[in-house]
């Protein structure tokens, strides 16, 4: 197999690095990596192409080029940089890709991979969320297959059987670090108490994703589209201790549970090997260990980033892209301290109800092509920035969020 990494120094491609490196040193199978793309990160992107040698290395950050050559000069890898480097790099001879790109920013690429017929190891959620009936539509001209790899649709792909009578989806959350606390403690957080996440380790997006609930209602739209599945048959429960990753319950009164520890090198690993399996060293399930799973109905006072992603959803791909691009923004403005953490959610309902008012002549209305979701996605981040500096005065940059 030979694979490509688009967003190789995440956590993501570092954890398909980690799988690929014992998949290979067993000899399990023998995955080759074609190429590794990734922001800025030269000291890590190096360390990786030097171990596994790749025959393509690409930063989106054109400046370090010139460090890059330098530094792989004794190696036979080629190096690029820049935004039409990392789109030619789908075009090249692979086998699959896997798509880590954090953000809309991962959008383009994984588009360009689906073009090219390279099944697709998506990670990138909000590619799926913003454009998902527009990448599916491609990957099925292609032949392109989409494999997901959150944990959550992983699992979910995992307990299909092949009747089809789904009844319902479960989605469980983990509650993130706010799990428990009181609102009032909720609008004083601060970034770093958002991002500590108790059970997985994560970008900063993701985790602060995790922390608003927000995560979850992107999880939602991404199985709506994934899994042709109306969004009133999904539910999200929370699950502290993150073991159950999904459930799948059928018509018979039948429900499939996908389980495991909490390490994405489980789902990696069967994105690469699906349908089969490859081995890995992550820690087994001991469910005597564990002695119980808790669960717990979900706080919408608290969290409403669900109430507000299911409105998206009923709203189709518009209303997903918003909320996608309010996230995004909203977010940002959060790690940057220009918003409160409560301040999150209120910013992304408010530019989906402006979206969808059909007055507003700033929105196409309906989304028909890429450029239709880029549009939107910069439209949303401009009304974002603007709320936060009519509150505030401050002076928020969303040009790279």
């Amino acid at each position: 197999m030979k694979l490509s990494i688009l967003g190789s120094t995440g956590s993501i491609g570092v954890s398909t690095l980690d799988v690929i490196d014992h998949i290979n040193s067993i000899g399990s199978d023998r995955i080759e990596i074609d190429a590794l793309i990734a922001g800025q990160n030269v000291d890590l992107i190096v360390e990786q192409a030097r171990k596994f040698q790749p025959n393509l290395v690409v930063l989106q950050n054109e400046s370090c080029l010139d460090e890059l050559r330098g530094r792989l000069a004794d190696t036979k890898i080629e190096c690029a940089v820049g935004e039409t480097a990392i789109l030619e790099a789908m075009s090249r001879p692979i086998d699959k890709v896997m798509a880590a790109i954090s953000g809309t920013g991962g959008l383009l690429p994984t588009m360009a991979a689906a073009e090219a017929g390279h099944d697709i190891l998506l990670a990138n959620k909000e590619a799926m969320v913003c454009a998902g009936p527009l990448l599916k539509a491609i990957a099925q001209r292609s032949g392109s297959a989409i494999i997901p790899v959150d944990s959550e649709h992983n699992a979910i792909l995992q307990c299909l059987d092949r009747s089809n009578a789904i009844e319902s989806v479960t989605l469980t959350a983990s509650g993130g670090p706010f799990r428990t606390a009181p609102i009032e403690a909720m609008a004083r957080a601060t970034p770093a108490e958002a991002l500590a996440h108790p059970n997985w380790a994560m970008g900063a997006k993701n985790s602060l994703d995790s922390a608003t609930m927000m995560n979850k209602g992107l999880e939602l739209i991404e199985a709506v589209y994934l899994f042709d599945l109306p969004q009133s048959k999904i539910n999200v429960v929370v699950h502290p201790q993150s073991i159950i990753h999904s459930l799948v319950s059928y018509i018979d009164g039948s429900c499939l549970a996908q389980m495991g520890t909490p390490d994405m090198r489980t789902p990696i690993a069967y994105a690469l090997s699906e349908p089969g399996r490859y081995p890995t060293d992550v820690k087994r399930l001991n469910l005597i260990e564990i002695s119980k799973l808790d669960f717990e109905a979900l706080d919408e006072a608290r969290f409403p980033a669900i109430r507000i992603s299911r409105d998206a959803a009923d709203a189709g791909m518009l209303g997903t892209s918003v909320f996608n691009a309010a996230n995004e923004a909203a977010g940002l403005a959060f790690l940057q301290k220009q918003c409160g953490f409560l301040d999150i959610s209120r910013l992304v309902s408010d530019c989906l109800s402006q979206a969808l008012d059909r007055r507003n002549n700033e929105m196409p209305h309906q989304i028909r092509s890429v450029d239709d979701v880029m549009y939107v996605t910069e439209t949303v981040r401009s009304w974002v920035a603007g709320q936060i500096r009519q509150e505030t005065g401050n002076t928020l940059n969303v040009a790279h969020s």
